[in-house]
Order: structure tokens, then sequence, then C-alpha cells
């Protein structure tokens, strides 16, 4: 199954109301005594280096997932999208991110082709396993690779942290936005800040 028909199954999933998925059951922080700094510097689909410094003036709001991901990581991308609609013109201050916890089977072009059909303005990031490794304990966002015992070796899914991450326009971290949290909500909470944001740190 291609990459955009995996995206319309879950998107039918979630228009049906029914979410299941890749998530792991307890989504504590990886290090309780360490706050998130949000910090990641990782690939785009260019090949070009890209960290969280690289968005001055723009809020970013981040998740992460695999293309693979059956539907937890489809409906994030769904909601992402939703959002940038409800913000209107004001989207262009955020910055959509996609962060793969799968670089073994997520090549910057299988990125490109799955964001780009939820909305051409997310970016798709990916890095060698150490440094997606490092980004996501920068987020406290914890994942594992799970194989059915006498499966292919390609054939595993991933089971990781749900939600969305906000960072501000300095690049800080600013909250996480449980997977439940609501489109609307969100997008509602992301204009409040804009609106307590000097204009001097917009684009």
């Amino acid at each position: 199954m291609t990459v955009p028909a995996v995206a319309v199954v879950a998107a039918l999933f979630l228009a049906a109301g029914s979410v299941s998925g890749s998530v792991l059951a307890s989504d504590a922080p990886v290090d309780d005594a360490r706050p998130p700094s949000g910090r990641y510097l990782l690939m785009d689909a260019n090949g070009r280096a890209v960290t969280d410094a690289d968005f001055p003036g723009q809020f970013q709001l981040v998740a992460f997932g695999y293309t693979y991901c059956p539907d937890i990581c489809p409906t994030t991308l769904v909601e992402t999208a939703a959002i940038l609609k409800q913000l209107g013109e004001r989207a262009e201050r955020v910055q959509p991110i996609f962060i793969t916890v799968d670089p073994q089977r997520d090549t910057p072009e299988v990125l490109t082709t799955y964001t780009a059909y939820f909305h051409p303005r997310i970016i798709g990031l990916t890095g060698s396993p150490a440094l997606v490794e490092r980004a996501a304990r920068n987020f406290n966002v914890r994942f594992e690779k799970v194989t059915e015992p006498g499966a292919p070796a390609d054939r595993y899914h991933v089971d990781h942290s749900a939600g969305m991450y906000l960072l501000g326009p300095d690049g800080s971290y600013i909250r996480k936005f449980g997977y439940s949290t609501s489109a609307a909500a969100i997008a509602e909470r992301i204009e409040m800040l804009l609106d307590e944001t000097p204009t001097a740190l917009l684009p």
C-alpha cells in the first residue's frame, strides 16, 4: 500500500471516530528530573541540516512518528492541518514539523511524500539513529521498535509517545499538547500566544 493510500485509510478511521495504533502505554517523560529542551539537529528532504534554531520568529509545532504508523501519526497530521486552517493567515507564523522515529525506512523522499499529503507546509525531518534518539530525548519522547516473533527484520512497528510539542519564536520549549487535545483547543492556545508575542519577534 502506498503512503497516500495509508493516509487515506487513517483519515477514514479518524472520520469514523476510531483511533488506535502504536502508542506507548506509558507516556511518562524519559527522565522526570530533566525538563525537555526541544533541541534537535536533523536533516530535511534536501539533505540540509535543520535545527530548532532555524525558524527565528516562528512557533514550531512538532510531532514525532513514522510513515508506517497505522493511525496515530496520520491522525496527528490531519489535526496539524486543521490547526493551520483554523489559524488562517496567522498560520504563517507557525512551522509544523514531523520528526520520524523510524529513520531506517523513512527516507527523506518517503517523508516528503507522506507529509505533503496532509499539508504542503509540514516539514519532515530524519537523521541517523543516534541523532533521532537525541532529538527524542530532548523532547522527552519515548519510542521502541517492536518485532513480532518470527517476523522478517523489516516487518516491525514502532511504539512511541503521542502528542504535539510547541516551541517558541526563540526556539525555546513551551509545552506539550496531549494526544487527546483537539485541534481547535491547540489553535486557540497558539492564537493566544501569538497575541502575547511582541510583533518584533514575528516574521
